[in-house]
């Protein structure tokens, strides 16, 4: 009887382990940028326990907005590397883990995680 417990108990634990996805696959924590909406807001944008080696444009700076985004911080635990354009294209700036922000001179379209 023990062992048909003990083997229940690895098989619901082996079950679990292949439902839920490994959190190693994505950043833990917020990465936020600022920028200035169409209509003239200024809003900060955040990505929440972003995916890892996966570019993103960051919503709200993409190509419908003509002004970028700027003053990323990244409150992740992974480094940041942000580009001047959508689909991480153009000039790039690597942002530390758990770093406050850059300046706002550092103007950014997308983030991609590593």
């Amino acid at each position: 009887m023990r062992f048909r417990s003990a083997f229940t108990a690895v098989l619901g634990a082996a079950l679990l382990l292949a439902v839920n996805p490994a959190s190693a696959s994505a950043a833990t924590g917020q990465f936020r940028y600022d920028y200035v909406t169409d209509e003239g807001y200024a809003v900060t944008g955040f990505l929440t326990d972003p995916p890892n080696e996966q570019c993103l444009t960051l919503p709200g700076v993409g190509q419908d907005n003509p002004q970028p985004g700027h003053s990323p911080k990244n409150r992740t635990d992974a480094w940041a590397t942000v580009f001047s354009e959508p689909g991480c294209q153009g000039e790039f700036f690597r942002l530390r883990p758990h770093t406050g922000g850059a300046s706002e001179r550092l103007k950014v379209r997308s983030v991609v995680f590593d």
